[in-house]
């Protein structure tokens, strides 16, 4: 069974391509009056997708080195000519959590919001082609092609159940976007034509021996390409977008959307470990400096946010921000240690995220309820697909709440407010306390600081910023559980919906599984990072791969020079 799957992977790797941009062609063809099957399509081939990502991942968590990256060249041109798609630990975890945001936001809005305009499914299916694309490419023109497939779909989504707050909010969105694709396709110009390569392994071959004369113009090329990349990361000064943008959008188009900044930070990961490492000669860890003081401004910012929002939704969007500033300063700071326990901190801040703003779609319900006229229906199917309620109660006497049982909806609710705080503020006993105690530990530990090339007292801006960024976020989220759960409104509970709380348990599920079995999950995220800080395994698996030669004819190579 083993040298079967083995014998599948490298065809398994573009699946994750392939399969959504299939199930978005059939979805096509089937027209809006059979919303059920466009759903049913939709829902399958995201659970499909979820489960290559997991075996991929179990596949690059078998193997060790060269065998444990795989490669696949859909041309089948030799490297570095033709298209190469390769997976390796981080990219099959980015895959995984891609498929788990995903499988959960798609099942949240079969409930209501796919009912609120034309070709949703179309949309999130494309949306999840440009993710799991950018994820799995080798070469730099088709990171920008995955990029822009991945944002186009995402101004449709963005739009969905439009209002002049999603429109005012898209517009802005996709202005900024397009500025900075043009920075992106600029900076890729600027360094293929002095490497004379687009493919990730050629080109961090190439790198060290471009001539000092042109190290000005390779710097520059990098310097455009990293503010790109970083503005898509949502890393300050320029995530001015981030928490408008996604606190209009629809809550399943919100959940999905958080993994649209980490397709930004994995850009920058994957491209500055591999073109500007320690073997890049004159150009080593250039830009390391920027990218430490965005991370760590990034985190501040983001920590500030948290504490002035009142909003659930700019709550939501500023954990993000903290996210993407804690895993830019690891990257800039290159210590392995630090790097495996911030994509630990990735992985749990990522899902808590998504899950918080599936929970305030159905916490928010109950505000919209109670600010609605009264009304008595005999059907739901008569109020607004965003606002069914139940007739209206009467109003709680607050003398007589103790020994009142919870409501049922309220407890689920709680619980997973609850689990998201945790998660988010990096409280105990949760995986966000792990996470980022880890990174300390590894910063902190004996020739930590030198290891990670930390400037006197760096180490100690990072813990003051990671606890203070956690304290700011148990304060606001504490605010805010209080305002929504403790204090008695009177107002009826919504209705929740069986499908609408699957989801929303299965993360919290994977909340606890990412606490329990924390020893193996750090170390597999650790593994992850000595693979990406040191990528020879990763230049040499791409670089060996031989075009697979047909039943009656040789591989397809190049036309030589001069042909």
């Amino acid at each position: 069974m083993t040298s079967l799957f083995d014998a599948m992977m490298p065809h398994l790797l573009v699946v994750p391509i392939l399969l959504p941009l299939a199930a978005a062609a059939g979805l096509l063809l089937v027209s809006e009056a059979h919303r059920s099957w466009k759903a049913a399509i939709d829902v399958v081939a995201t659970i499909a997708g979820l489960l290559v990502a997991i075996a991929l991942l179990r596949w690059t968590h078998q193997h060790d080195g060269t065998a444990a990256v795989g490669v696949y060249l859909p041309g089948n041109w030799s490297v570095p000519f033709g298209i190469v798609v390769a997976v390796d630990r981080l990219t099959a975890l980015m895959l995984t959590l891609t498929g788990i945001v995903s499988t959960a936001s798609v099942l949240f809005s079969v409930a209501r919001w796919h009912r609120a305009g034309v070709h949703y499914h179309t949309l999130f299916q494309l949306q999840l082609m440009g993710v799991n694309g950018a994820f799995l490419t080798a070469d730099l023109f088709n990171l920008f092609v995955f990029f822009e497939v991945m944002l186009a779909a995402s101004y449709g989504l963005l739009l969905h159940g439009s209002d002049s707050v999603r429109v005012r909010a898209g517009l802005k969105y996709i202005a900024f976007n397009l500025l900075a694709s043009s920075l992106f396709l600029i900076g890729v110009a600027m360094l293929y034509g002095i490497t004379g390569t687009l493919n990730f392994a050629d080109m961090a071959q190439k790198i060290p021996q471009v001539p000092a004369g042109d190290r000005g113009l390779l710097h520059a090329g990098a310097a455009v390409l990293a503010i790109a990349v970083l503005a898509k990361a949502a890393v300050w000064p320029l995530d001015f977008w981030l928490s408008p943008a996604y606190s209009a959008a629809a809550a399943p188009v919100a959940a999905v959307f958080v993994m649209l900044t980490k397709v930004g930070a994995y850009a920058v990961l994957r491209l500055w470990t591999l073109l500007l490492s320690a073997e890049a000669g004159e150009s080593a860890r250039f830009g390391a400096d920027a990218l430490i003081a965005g991370g760590l401004l990034t985190l501040a910012f983001g920590a500030i946010g948290m504490l002035a929002s009142q909003q659930l939704r700019r709550l939501a969007a500023y954990s993000l921000i903290i996210s993407s500033g804690t895993l830019i300063a690891a990257i800039g700071l290159g210590h392995t240690g630090l790097i495996g326990g911030a994509l630990y901190y990735l992985a749990g801040s990522t899902l808590a995220t998504c899950t918080l703003y599936l929970l305030v779609e159905l916490i928010e319900r109950a505000r919209e309820m109670e600010a609605a006229p009264p009304m008595r229906v005999d059907h739901a199917d008569h109020l607004p697909f965003y606002l069914e309620r139940q007739d209206r109660e009467e109003p709680v006497d607050d003398d007589v709440l103790v020994g009142r049982a919870i409501p049922v909806a309220t407890a689920f609710l709680g619980v997973g407010f609850l689990g998201c705080a945790l998660m988010i503020a990096g409280l105990p006993p949760l995986s966000g306390f792990l996470a980022k105690f880890s990174m300390l530990d590894a910063v902190f530990e004996p020739g930590g600081a030198q290891a990670a090339s930390l400037q006197p007292g760096t180490h100690w801006l990072l813990l003051g910023l990671l606890l203070g960024s956690g304290l700011f976020s148990t304060i606001a989220l504490s605010r805010a559980g209080a305002r929504h759960f403790w204090a008695p409104h009177g107002n009826p509970m919504p209705r929740l919906r069986i499908v609408e709380c699957v989801p929303i348990a299965a993360l919290l599920a994977v909340f606890a599984a990412l606490t329990i079995r924390a020893e193996t999950v750090l170390d597999y995220a650790r593994t992850a990072a000595q693979g990406v800080i040191a990528p020879d395994a990763y230049i040499a698996a791409v670089m060996t791969a031989v075009p697979v030669p047909g039943p009656d004819r040789k591989p397809r190579s190049p036309p030589a020079s001069g042909q």
